[in-house]
């Protein structure tokens, strides 16, 4: 049989400061409900989810929730259509996706060093417009993103 410790666990003293934390919290004002997709992300990275994009198209265009996202719906499904068919998509002010052929290489399997053949395929590239690149400080110099 093993002998229990009576010894109480030693209190963390990171405990001590959290209630603080949440008053700091508590005192900073709620963010808004009505900010722009970009404001909301915080302005720099995150991701606008399809619902933002829906409610973005409807406070711009007048339509209803249902209308937008029906639209942006069919806009989806245009896009991805023309890309399995082989077409370039171009999306003015923000640039263009096309499919592009990648060729047949070797590989390395990661953790084994084992020499692997990659299958030649297709990837989707996206190029951004010049007014995109403009926009955000870009000098068009850098290649384009894929």
């Amino acid at each position: 049989m093993t002998k229990k410790s009576t010894k109480a666990p030693a209190k963390k003293p990171a405990a001590a400061k959290a209630p603080k934390r949440e008053a700091a919290k508590a005192e900073q004002p709620a963010p808004a409900v009505e900010e722009s997709a970009g404001e909301a992300a915080g302005g720099r990275g995150g991701k606008v989810a399809k619902t933002q994009l829906v409610e973005q198209v409807a406070q711009q265009s007048g339509l209803t929730k249902k209308q937008a996202g029906q639209a942006v719906d069919a806009a989806m499904e245009a896009i991805v259509e023309a890309i399995r068919q082989g077409q370039s998509v171009g999306l003015p002010g923000l640039g263009t996706l096309s499919v592009k052929a990648t060729a047949a290489r070797t590989g390395v399997r990661p953790g084994t060093t084992e020499r692997i053949q990659i299958s030649a395929g297709k990837k989707v590239a996206f190029k951004v417009a010049n007014t995109l690149k403009g926009a955000l400080g870009g000098t068009g110099d850098a290649p384009a993103s894929e």
